[in-house]
């Protein structure tokens, strides 16, 4: 087939891969600190701008990120600069400029929403770097002192899938997952049905979703998903009130790209109020606090490693790759703990799949695993990064999809964006 799938973010084509360090823009988080100590002491100011605090998780996850790395670097707390809850409008440029002002030279923010007013201060001071975390215009900026950056979370996504899959197949095996005892759980088709608490159709969680549902297929084949999206990246009302709606379709997995607690409390309360057989996998932080009694596992980021690389290149006045993105190679991402939920033997495959991803004999998205329409994606397909009707980047090769593949001169950020067969999406604004 010869389909061009349209990405819904744009981006460029090619990313300098101009790094410290090494070529690709590695960095490994135990071997910098001796390099940089003496450059620690120095003036250098680092700002940073966070869409939220330590009370929300995605933001706790960067912050703790930070902190690793400015330790392992002997980076002062006065050398950090903190502008909290800055909102995705003018208040982050103004944020970045008043940073510039306080002596910093390397600003970055968190949040995707951020990057325009990002972009616009990095042309306005060309002696400083700025980094849009989760951004995907840095290469297409024309702008040599602006950089993005992000995990590669899909792989984490995938491995919390193969919990919630093997989770599945415990209740299969001993009798409490089946079509007589909970006919809700099922499809016409006899799939079971498992749900997403999504924020936005946007690349970044498609791409998550979509790792995590072939996480739990490769474990168990007859699965359906529904994403159900809230339009917000935190809101802890409508969060869990998406998770009661997916359990009340018979939703016996309850996973999620947002940002609360929300969704894995609704599971819970569910769970103590009412018997409701369902589990929650959650994202950036453990849920454990929270959904004792249903919390798998999470999706997680060790922000630290890019924060201990970008940190260490600012010391060292190295440049910072324009695009950057790594995974369970580096540690980059991981799962937090296996909730007491989990079936038996789940500790030993986690560790069976994170090996595969890391030695790269598990493909996440592996083409022979899902299709498209019904079809198998090609070395044909490409992705139109550009809205231009053409495809700009052909990342299907050695039957995969390669997802935020920088090697390959692609973009750090998500661009995969196709809605593969056996997902529905609803609520989307």
């Amino acid at each position: 087939m010869k389909k061009v799938v349209r990405a819904l973010l744009a981006a460029s084509l090619l990313s300098s891969l101009a790094a410290c360090s090494s070529s690709s823009g590695s960095s490994s988080s135990g071997s910098t600190a001796a390099a940089s100590s003496s450059a620690a002491s120095s003036d250098k100011i680092i700002g940073v701008i966070l869409v939220g605090d330590e009370n929300e998780g995605y933001t706790a996850a960067h912050i703790d990120g930070i902190k690793a790395a400015a330790a392992e670097l002997g980076i002062s707390d006065d050398q950090i600069l903190w502008k909290y809850s800055v909102g995705e409008t003018q208040d982050c440029q103004d944020a970045a400029n008043d940073l510039y002002d306080s002596g910093a030279r390397l600003i970055i923010s968190n949040s995707y929403g951020h990057q325009t007013f990002m972009e616009a201060a990095a042309a306005e001071h060309p002696d400083a770097t700025f980094v849009a975390m989760t951004g995907d215009t840095a290469a297409d900026s024309g702008l040599d002192n602006f950089k993005n950056a992000f995990t590669k979370v899909y792989e984490s996504r995938y491995v919390s899938g193969v919990v919630a899959g093997l989770k599945l197949q415990e209740m299969i095996d001993d009798g409490t997952l089946t079509q007589a005892s909970m006919p809700k759980a099922f499809t016409e088709d006899g799939d079971i049905k498992i749900g997403y608490v999504g924020a936005y159709p946007y690349a970044e969680v498609v791409s998550g979703y979509t790792a995590f549902y072939l996480g739990v297929r490769s474990i168990v084949s007859n699965v359906h998903m529904y994403v159900q999206y809230t339009n917000s990246w935190f809101d802890i009302t409508k969060e869990g009130e998406t998770a009661n709606s997916l359990m009340a379709e018979g939703c016996v997995i309850i996973s999620q790209h947002a940002d609360s607690t929300g969704a894995p409390s609704a599971v819970e309360a569910a769970f103590t109020d009412n018997g409701t057989v369902a589990y929650s996998v959650g994202y950036n932080v453990s849920m454990l606090s929270v959904a004792p009694d249903v919390a798998l596992t999470s999706a997680s980021n060790n922000w630290a490693v890019y924060y201990t690389y970008a940190f260490d290149c600012y010391l060292n006045d190295e440049e910072i790759a324009t695009n950057w993105a790594e995974g369970y190679e580096t540690g980059a991402v991981s799962i937090t703990e296996l909730g007491d939920a989990c079936a038996e033997g789940t500790a030993e495959k986690v560790a069976e799949v994170e090996q595969g991803l890391q030695d790269g004999t598990i493909e996440v998205f592996d083409t022979s695993t899902f299709t498209v329409d019904g079809e198998t994606l090609t070395d044909e397909d490409g992705v139109d990064l550009d809205f231009d009707g053409e495809a700009d980047i052909f990342p299907v090769h050695d039957g995969a999809f390669h997802e935020s593949d920088v090697a390959d001169g692609f973009r750090s950020a998500p661009y995969f964006n196709l809605r593969i067969d056996g997902i529905e999406e609803s609520g989307a604004e």
